[in-house]
């Protein structure tokens, strides 16, 4: 989505959409337990102490908090509190929030307000304590809430009907009823999300997950295994056909839109057989996926309510959860302007289940030439006539920095703990190591500068070191960059030696890869996240550094122009935008697939094993799939096929 319509989208949500939330309304609490302790004088038991504390609208509410942050030009919140200090606290964050309240109704008897508690500890949830599950809706509050919608619902552009709790609001009396009054304003889209009663209420656009999904169609749902041995036992079906043909079944059953919602693999959504997959957002950093199903809804109602269509409202919606599951420990919500900042340089998750599914793979002519998108027929799209290549180094030509892993996490444990890797019991060491190991991981392909300035924030949240003693970026780079250039010089003086050849420092068939590409007339570059200098310097020892005409980029220390996106969009800016197609990537991280398609070119996934220099590494074919790659090669051992396949030096086969 274009900056330019995402802001037409939001200026038109907040001069028109008016908003009803109905539902089963909630307080999310907070509490952040301390790991000091006291004996109670009186009872003799262990205290837990609670640090701080902090509540946030939860449930229908929180749906209505996210159409206010959203800039609804109104939102009202409909349902029952109790009349006790947390529906005082509900009523409060409304007001603060600018949320109509008038419609909570107060049920003094049988009736608390429903509270989540969410106790936390070093970080880790505990056990939640639930408040008001046991609610009975007396028929005299049902009555008061109806009798107010019936006066109120047809003034609003979109109404979401929220059932989260089964002794909630929605007795069949109160569902009858309902039902009745919204089959009144068949000119009102109305959402509906119902863990309990998604077959009640006809003619809403229903949101649903897909194990909801299929619980409604009556399939078993087989117990997820975990992401390293679900390559074995996952069988065809190709991973993301269960949705489509979900979507397509409940809407036909309906008679309604449907959109089913897949975690990391997005959402489907379904009007009759008309269907569109949307990938979900990539985050990067720890994520919490607590209300990202609220605000997607949000989104839904709000743009409809603005008169924009249903594709915008999706895309919007899932923007929205792509900023609020970056918000960690709290129910969040997405404004404008978080809106406006994720979508200026956004990234989104592609086939994520296939991407942990290699026995899903299909391969071109029986090569391991893997096809991520299903041909559609009868071949996968490729590059019309390619012009330019733009190739990473590390790990997608040379192999002289393998094993950069092993120097980096080390280097980020000691500077996290502040040189007392030694002193540490096991049990403090490990959580470091593995929020260390999370950051390389997700950050493989960046430049080095922007992963410590990530380490920077690491450091300071364990809080190991002073804020006086904590290291610049710049200054962690050059421990990291010392020991680096230790391994490379190494490498590359046994080339030197003669012990070892071009062949033992890059994968397979690389060089004849760029020199084939070279002769025929297609403009290559080297583009990558290691110091310029360096990237000169190696390529030029290895012999390969005047096969690319176009340039050589590395990193020069600004980690606002990633060198890869910079000539990226230097060769557009060149060849103009509607020539992208001419433009292939050759890259093992993810920064340069996701960048070329976003830019329109085409994107191969270079999944190779640097330490036998050919054949397939899983981990990084699941990052490179995830990223966006189009194919995935191990290495260039069949470089012939994908030059034919790239129509280089003859017709594609």
């Amino acid at each position: 989505m274009t900056d330019e319509h995402l802001n037409r989208i939001l200026a038109g949500v907040a001069s028109a959409a008016r908003v009803a939330v109905l539902g089963d309304v909630c307080l999310d609490t907070y509490y952040f337990l301390s790991s000091d302790s006291e004996r109670s004088i009186e009872t003799g038991l262990q205290t837990q102490i609670v640090e701080r504390a902090h509540t946030y609208l939860g449930g229908a509410a929180n749906v209505a908090a996210n159409c206010a942050a959203l800039g609804a030009a109104e939102v009202a919140l409909y349902g029952v509190i109790g009349d006790d200090m947390y529906g005082r606290e509900l009523s409060h964050l409304c007001a603060r929030q600018g949320i109509d309240a008038r419609g909570l109704v107060v049920q003094p008897e049988l009736w608390s307000t429903n509270v989540y508690t969410k106790p936390y500890r070093d970080g880790v949830e505990q056990s939640r304590i639930d408040l008001g599950t046991l609610n009975r809706l007396q028929p005299e509050t049902a009555a008061k809430l109806i009798e107010q919608l019936r006066h109120e619902l047809p003034r609003f552009h979109a109404v979401i009907i929220n059932q989260q709790l089964v002794n909630g609001i929605h007795t069949p009396r109160f569902r009858a009823a309902l039902a009745e009054l919204v089959s009144a304003v068949p000119t009102v889209p109305v959402f509906l999300d119902s863990r309990d009663y998604p077959d009640e209420y006809p003619g809403t656009v229903r949101k649903l997950n897909l194990d909801e999904a299929r619980r409604l169609l009556a399939e078993q749902v087989v117990p997820r295994p975990p992401d390293s041995a679900l390559a074995e036992v996952r069988s065809p079906p190709r991973p993301g056909t269960e949705e489509i043909d979900a979507a397509k079944r409940l809407s036909a059953r309906w008679d309604a839109p449907v959109c089913i919602t897949h975690g990391e693999a997005g959402c489907v959504t379904a009007e009759g057989q008309s269907v569109e997959a949307f990938p979900a957002v990539a985050v990067g950093g720890p994520i919490d996926t607590v209300g990202a199903g609220d605000s997607l809804l949000a989104g839904l109602a709000a743009v409809r309510a603005g008169g924009f269509p249903y594709r915008d409202a999706v895309q919007v919606g899932l923007l929205a959860a792509g900023v609020t599951i970056g918000k960690r420990f709290r129910t969040g919500t997405a404004s404008p302007d978080e809106l406006r900042a994720l979508n200026r340089d956004c990234d989104y998750i592609h086939n994520p289940e296939l991407a942990r599914a290699p026995r899903c793979a299909e391969y071109l002519d029986r090569s391991q030439i893997e096809i991520v998108n299903r041909p559609t027929p009868p071949a996968p799209a490729a590059p019309p006539q390619l012009r330019y290549a733009i190739f990473d180094h590390d790990g997608t030509i040379s192999t002289i920095r393998e094993g950069w892993e092993q120097i980096m996490e080390p280097m980020m444990c000691e500077a996290v703990l502040g040189g007392r890797l030694e002193d540490l019991h096991p049990d403090e060491l490990e959580p470091v190591r593995r929020r260390v190991r999370e950051l390389i991981d997700r950050t493989t392909g960046y430049q080095t500068i922007i992963q410590m300035q990530l380490l920077r924030e690491l450091v300071r949240e364990f809080g190991y070191v002073e804020e006086p003693s904590i290291k610049t970026a710049e200054e962690y780079k050059a421990l990291y960059n010392r020991e680096l250039l230790e391994l490379a010089d190494r490498r590359v003086s046994a080339f030197r030696r003669g012990e070892l050849g071009v062949g033992d420092l890059t994968v397979k068939g690389a060089v004849a890869l760029l020199e084939a590409l070279r002769d025929a007339g297609i403009v290559l570059y080297l583009a990558s996240g290691t110091d310029h200098d360096d990237l000169v310097r190696e390529a030029d020892q290895l012999g390969y550094a005047g096969l690319f005409g176009g340039g050589i980029a590395g990193s020069v220390g600004d980690a606002e122009n990633d060198p890869k996106r910079v000539v990226l969009r230097r060769i557009l800016a060149e060849i103009g935008s509607d020539r992208a197609g001419t433009l292939v990537t050759f890259g093992d991280g993810p920064v340069e697939i996701r960048e070329t398609r976003k830019l329109g070119g085409f994107a191969i996934g270079v999944a190779s094993d640097e330490v036998r220099r050919y054949g397939l590494n899983v981990k990084k074919r699941e990052r490179l799939i995830r990223a966006g790659a189009q194919l995935i090669v191990p290495d260039y051992s069949q470089a012939d096929r994908l030059l034919r396949f790239l129509n280089v030096n003859g017709e594609r086969s």
